[in-house]
């Protein structure tokens, strides 16, 4: 035997991965089981394109630059002789080129073309989801944008605004929606101050009214884009796309705290733009970068924190409404986090699936075992991809209501097994309400242990910083996916506010009506009489409770929830497509969380637990590798 060495000796086979559309089993479930079959049958070919385009090498090398070659500001915010000048923002090569591609690719652009219905916001996402862990973090700009978009088109198409005020919008929204990267315009979203974190009520940014005169330049002279009436001046402590083309944003004014658009850049022709004094030229728009946020994970994703000294914008709504327009864009960052989420799970669960296929161990009595054949190893993956499904299920039933929400004039009818949880038109918004906090706290929080779970089942290669094989690195999933728990709320905050949802006393009778019709309709059935049984004690407890009385156990009362909705869920998803797997995902989770309906299947068949084991994991009958119907 020879001695190894550093370049001689075992090398273990790299793993190898596969299409998550294709092999997520996950997946491929939610997608049978959210849309019909024409629209199925529409979007799968690009879907499953792209499921092969985000794990290309040149993709992995565009996050590897944007991992290594970090944003920076340029110079102190003043020329060499001291005169203040605005400050520049540096992004990589990388960042550019995967914010090129998610434009491209649609991740806001879909969500507001027609054709899909209802149904939209599920392939959207679907498609970001698959997305996400080969993004760098460029959808957290998305994300925003889609919220923008969101609250612009509402604006347009409901409020009497004035032809100016139409026409900045529709330009805003047309930017926000292109999926030409020449036009396209990412948004950022800032609330946050340093006075009140997550309670932006107390906010010290403030507006005033003060037109400009009729000569002043304009904004955008291509476009014909004046300058918005309102000056803005403030702090805002966490600004994250920094890199943005515009923003919404929150101020105070004299009938308090409004939401107001502002673009980042502002026309100014007496700039000088060229070493020879040529004069003309873009500038920020009354905004300073402070400084960039050095963060945890994230870190391709320049966060700031910026200082607003006579900031036009325009506002949006009424003034002293500002909570109501932020609340639109909340309702869509908050279901694209858990998405997000989600995404790292997903391609975690890849990556330790296409590990489990190559690593041998040892077996006992000299004998060695992949990983695959490992009854232990086998049980902890398929135990968390149960957990995966569960969350799975709960979040596109969110953007399926959102997609209610947004077309109530469709006539498509649903798909036969979703039927059973589409509620009245009266109650999808009172829902969406209740189930969007509940989603981002539990799917965000629940997705941390698991994206560990995932690089912990690597062993020690797991830990490392694995930027020379980059789809291996579980290690910058994990870290990016610890701030889906903390940004657009916490979970403490999001609890507050499911509660405050509930005992809201217009919105919150809706709201318990509505659960109280989907849980009771999704879980009939024998097998749903302890969910049903649980869920009467949940809402005796919500009646018969004040908020005040509430909030203390505002995490208990958010996590039973979610829990007994994705219970309902999986039973759905069972009904829909009944099989030895799925019944078995469903034993499971019911069992670990004390939901006594369905009967324990057990079996000393050490070969047999095994074999349901993988089903469960990759979807397929491993040994055979043929389709498994789960």
């Amino acid at each position: 035997m020879e001695p190894a060495s550093a370049n001689t000796g075992f090398f273990q086979l790299l793993p190898t991965l596969k299409n998550q559309f294709l092999h997520d089993p996950s997946i491929r479930r939610v997608f049978k089981l959210f849309l019909p079959t024409d629209i199925a049958r529409t979007v799968a070919p690009e879907i499953t394109r792209l499921g092969d385009e985000v794990l290309q090498p040149h993709v992995f090398d565009w996050v590897t630059d944007a991992e290594k070659n970090q944003p920076y500001v340029t110079g102190g915010g003043r020329n060499a002789f001291g005169q203040p000048v605005s400050t520049k923002l540096i992004v990589t090569e990388g960042w550019r080129k995967l914010q090129d591609f998610s434009i491209e690719k649609g991740f806001v652009g879909q969500g507001y073309e027609t054709g899909l219905d209802q149904y939209t916001r599920i392939v959207q996402y679907l498609r970001e989801l698959i997305f996400e862990s080969s993004s760098a973090n460029v959808g957290c700009p998305a994300a925003m944008a889609d919220g923008a978009a969101r609250v612009l088109q509402h604006h347009l198409r409901n409020s009497k605004l004035s032809p100016e005020e139409r026409k900045v919008f529709q330009n805003a929204y047309d930017h926000l929606v292109s999926r030409d990267p020449a036009k396209a315009w990412t948004s950022g979203q800032w609330m946050t101050e340093r006075i009140g974190g997550s309670d932006v009520s107390r906010s010290e940014t403030i507006a005033t009214y003060s037109p400009l005169p009729d000569d002043a330049p304009l904004c955008d002279p291509k476009e014909g884009i004046p300058l918005g009436p309102w000056s803005i001046d403030g702090f805002k402590w966490f600004s994250s796309a920094t890199d943005s083309n515009m923003t919404i944003l929150l101020a105070q004014t004299p009938k308090g705290l409004s939401a107001f658009y502002a673009p980042m850049r502002r026309y100014n022709p007496s700039l000088v733009v060229s070493a020879t004094g040529i004069t003309g030229g873009t500038e920020l728009n009354g905004v300073t970068i402070s400084r960039l946020k050095n963060k945890m994970g994230t870190k391709s994703l320049p966060t700031a924190e910026l200082q607003l000294r006579g900031m036009r914008g325009w506002l949006i709504g009424k003034e002293g409404q500002g909570i109501k327009e932020i609340s639109t864009i909340l309702t869509i960052t908050r279901i694209r986090s858990a998405i997000s989420a989600l995404g790292h799970v997903s391609r975690g669960l890849a990556v330790a699936r296409a590990f489990a296929e190559v690593r041998e161990v040892g077996a006992g009595r000299g004998k060695r075992m992949k990983l695959v054949d490992s009854a232990l190893h086998m049980r902890t993956l398929a135990d968390m991809t149960v957990e995966h499904h569960a969350m799975m299920l709960l979040t596109f039933y969110s953007s399926y209501l959102l997609g209610l929400e947004e077309n109530p004039s469709s006539t498509r009818t649903p798909p036969p097994p979703v039927v059973a949880i589409t509620p009245p038109s009266e109650l999808v918004t009172p829902l969406l309400r209740v189930v969007t906090p509940l989603l981002k706290a539990y799917v965000t929080k629940q997705a941390i242990p698991l994206v560990y779970a995932c690089m912990e089942s690597l062993g020690g290669v797991g830990y490392l910083e694995n930027a020379e094989s980059e789809y291996m690195n579980i290690a910058r999933l994990f870290r990016d996916t610890c701030v889906l728990n903390i940004w657009e709320g916490t979970t403490d905050v999001l609890g507050t506010d499911l509660i405050r949802a509930l005992k809201h006393p217009k919105g919150g009778p809706d709201s318990i009506k509505a659960l109280d019709l989907i849980i009771l309709s999704g879980g009939k059935g024998v097998e749903s009489a302890d969910i049903m049984k649980q869920w009467v004690a949940l809402k005796t407890k919500l009646e018969a409770n004040t908020q005040e009385d509430l909030v203390q156990d505002a995490r208990g009362i958010l996590w039973k929830l979610a829990e007994i909705l994705m219970a309902v869920l999986l039973l759905l998803d069972l009904k829909s497509n009944d099989g030895p797997v799925i019944r078995e995902m469903c034993r499971r989770y019911f069992a670990s969380r004390g939901i006594s309906t369905m009967s324990e299947v057990t079996t000393s068949d050490s070969q047999a637990n095994l074999d349901m084991n993988r089903k469960i994991v990759f979807g397929v009958d491993h040994a055979k590798g043929e389709a498994s119907k789960l």
